[in-house]
């Protein structure tokens, strides 16, 4: 299970500019203007053999007036009570405030290890005034500068110490792990009441600490499975604000720890930006999907054409990545549960399909030929041979060529839906890899 580590502090102390240090991308938007991160921002990091996530958490404003700022300080609470591990981000060129130090007091309260990471230490003198930050109570400072990523690798060597160890549970491989997400209200409580009934048939639970996924075993309808549910769905008692917030840190949980995420999406409502962010977090993690539309005993009209719409402009808002099942359900009336976890299961068996090299070959490589890739600056690209890599958490396909660097990824999009359509990926996501013969 990948450790989650939060980033915290006040407004404008540099914590997007250390998120996209960490994650060596640009996901989050850098501004001197206070209170530009109000999104969450999610993404991976490695260092060495150790793989966390890390989430860049909007600013930390206490006893504010403003509804936004407080909005924020919650979210933050939130990522507190969620999180393997807090980055407490201030700023040597401000110093020591009475913001830092209310926050200091909340932090105090919690177990989680806790880091002070001084930021904008851009040279030797300045490490000297990071001395002030003691004051806290909080243990050493780390000086870093977010901006040159200088001091960033002692800070991952720390990280990486105080990590808590994943957490190495007894759950058999060839058992299915679904999770259920969405977004507040979808119906994944009900949708997971109607899985298990009142007469739980549970086999084995097997939980960690407060922060890990529990695996719920069940045999209910002929199947087998582990439900992956996170200790935060069941504290329902701290779920009072930001649902929002509380439902991506928690689909963060689930998502990582399972095979299949099942995706509610409130037919009454349609798709909605909450639920695109909770697909790109499956995306990132290369799980696979069903989407069940829930909530269907609400509608009026159920006939084809209504359907065909919905399906539609579930895919359209989806793309490229289309080839899901999507299940018409209601959780409250049980209507297609057994539908849900049968595809489930398909889906999960999908993850798991091998094509032979030889029939790959024959397959492919007449379609290659007569649709071969587009030559570039009069260069001819020839693709003579492909196979499925062993041994991967998706199937993951190679196709061997002369000039691999010329080929786009539009080309690898149409090797993959000719895969699609030849062997049974229906709701997997696969990798298409181009290298040199």
């Amino acid at each position: 299970m990948a450790n989650l580590v939060a980033i915290v502090g006040r407004p404008n102390v540099g914590k997007s500019t250390l998120f996209n240090r960490l994650t060596q991308t640009r996901h989050a938007i850098v501004s001197d203007v206070a209170g530009t991160t109000r999104d969450r921002q999610y993404g991976k990091c490695s260092w060495g053999t150790t793989v966390f996530s890390v989430v860049d958490t909007g600013g930390w404003v206490v006893n504010s007036d403003d509804i936004f700022e407080d909005a924020i300080r919650q979210q933050v609470k939130a990522a507190s009570d969620e999180a393997d591990l807090i980055l407490f981000l201030v700023d040597v060129e401000t110093g020591l405030t009475d913001w830092d130090e209310d926050v200091a007091k909340i932090l105090r309260k919690s177990k989680l290890p806790i880091i002070v990471v001084a930021n904008k230490v851009d040279n030797s003198g300045e490490a000297y005034v990071a001395a002030e930050f003691y004051k806290l109570g909080l243990g050493e400072p780390v000086s870093i500068s977010a901006a040159t990523g200088g001091g960033t690798g002692d800070l991952l060597d720390l990280i990486v110490e105080k990590l808590p160890s994943e957490s190495q549970d007894e759950i058999e491989d060839e058992i299915p792990r679904f999770a259920v997400v969405g977004r507040p209200n979808a119906g994944k409580s009900s949708l997971i009441n109607a899985f298990v009934g009142e007469e739980r048939n549970i086999v084995t639970e097997i939980a960690g600490t407060t922060r890990d996924s529990i695996y719920t075993r069940y045999n209910k309808f002929g199947f087998d499975f582990y439900l992956v549910d996170t200790a935060g769905i069941r504290r329902k008692n701290k779920v009072t604000e930001d649902l929002e917030f509380y439902s991506v840190m928690r689909s963060i949980r689930a998502i990582e720890n399972s095979d299949v995420c099942i995706l509610i999406i409130d037919a009454t409502r349609g798709i909605e930006a909450q639920d695109m962010n909770i697909f790109q977090l499956i995306q990132r993690n290369h799980k696979s999907l069903v989407v069940v539309v829930n909530k269907w005993d609400l509608v009026e009209s159920k006939d084809q054409k209504v359907i065909r719409t919905f399906e539609n402009a579930i895919r359209e808002r989806m793309a490229p990545f289309v080839d899901f099942p999507i299940i018409f359900a209601s959780a409250l009336t049980k209507q297609r549960i057994f539908k849900i976890l049968e595809t489930a299961k398909q889906v999960y068996t999908n993850r798991k399909a091998r094509v032979g090299t030889t029939k790959l070959n024959a397959v492919m490589l007449p379609i290659i030929e007569q649709t071969p890739p587009p030559s570039i600056k009069g260069k001819y690209i020839k693709i003579k041979y492909c196979s499925q890599l062993p041994n991967t958490q998706i199937p993951s396909f190679v196709f061997y060529a002369n000039l691999p660097q010329y080929v786009k990824e539009n080309y690898r999009r149409f090797l993959e839906n000719k895969i699609r359509e030849h062997w049974s990926m229906h709701g997997c996501p696969i990798n298409v890899f181009v290298r040199k013969k």
